[in-house]
């Protein structure tokens, strides 16, 4: 059973990696998420005809995540470093 805490954390990535591992990590996790809105605005598209504005803007903004991220890589790389990376998941509970 759940207890009654609003709020929720849960540690998703946390440690040092190579580029290599960095990139596929962050990439993997960054591909799924733009995945998910692609499959919600086909669903719509299909059902209704129509895109959805919010799903559309979303996916630009994991693209140019996507492409930071690939050029963070890129610049790690070269400068032979290593990538620490924290990521953390917040979960509020709100009434429906």
């Amino acid at each position: 059973m759940v207890d009654e805490t609003s709020k929720r954390s849960y540690c998703l990535i946390k440690g040092s990696f190579n580029p290599d591992d960095a990139r596929q990590i962050l990439m993997t996790l960054v591909n799924d998420k733009i995945s998910f809105h692609q499959k919600n605005d086909w669903s719509r598209r299909e059902r209704f005809g129509e895109t959805d504005p919010a799903e559309a803007k979303r996916i630009g903004e994991l693209e140019k995540t996507k492409a930071d991220i690939a050029e963070l890589i890129q610049y790690v790389t070269d400068g032979g470093m290593k990538l620490t990376i924290n990521c953390n998941i917040e979960v509020l509970l709100e009434p429906a």
